[in-house]
């Protein structure tokens, strides 16, 4: 597995140019996340808060760290003080969970907010009027230590392009609407993270700005011996 071929090959298909790259890097050994380093990545993605502990140290001070998998409550306090950006946040109390282990070390954490846009009832995310709903809420205006940077969402795991770029155009009119809302000076809707190795073309062009590709880059998941 060639990673930095790879690499370039990804990019240079990229539709957008400017759009960023996030190598998703769960489960693999620590050399291909060096490998990819050295070719140039900084943004690494890690779905797994464990993972993202043993890996940080271990790496260099710049690499950016995006927590990109579901994420349980209990767990934000070991990666609070260094993630660079938390992909899925899918309920307001995982956000006040959020924002509570950023007071406690006094440091705003930067994060996206999930919307459900696929089919599967397995996805996580708010549906746009959960979202209109907690955005309208004093609650919300109350938070103090969360960046919230923009939206994210998964498209339905299906052969079926028509779908994947309706689900993605919708994600994008959701987000342009929310844009143009009068919402807390902690709200800055920047990013828009949607694609993955199966459709980031796609995505693309229905205008995510980040795009989480993994398996293209490194080669299938690696998973433990039982």
């Amino acid at each position: 597995m060639d990673i930095k071929a790879n690499l370039e090959q990804i990019k240079k298909s990229f539709p957008n140019p400017t759009c960023q790259l996030i190598a998703v890097s769960k489960t693999k050994p620590l050399a291909d996340l060096q490998t990819a380093y050295a070719a140039g990545i900084r943004d690494f993605g890690e779905n797994k808060v464990q993972e993202i502990q043993a890996k940080q140290p271990e790496m260099p001070a710049d690499t950016r760290w995006h927590m990109i998998g579901h994420l349980q409550s209990n767990k934000i306090k070991y990666i609070a003080p260094f993630v660079h950006l938390i992909h899925g946040v899918d309920s307001f109390k995982l956000l006040l969970e959020i924002d509570k282990q950023g007071k406690k070390i006094n440091r705003p954490i930067p994060v996206l907010l999930q919307i459900h846009i696929a089919t599967e009832e397995s996805k996580f995310g708010f549906d746009p009027s959960e979202l209109e709903e907690m955005l309208n809420s004093i609650e919300f205006t109350n938070l103090t230590h969360v960046q919230v940077k923009g939206l994210m969402g998964m498209a339905t795991f299906t052969e079926d392009q028509n779908q994947i770029r309706a689900e993605f155009r919708g994600l994008k009119q959701l987000f342009d609407e929310v844009k143009k809302k009068s919402l807390p000076h902690f709200v800055d809707l920047k990013e828009l993270s949607m694609g993955m190795s199966g459709d980031y073309q796609i995505a693309q062009e229905e205008g995510s700005t980040l795009v989480r590709i993994g398996s293209a880059i490194f080669g299938s998941r690696n998973y433990p011996t039982p």
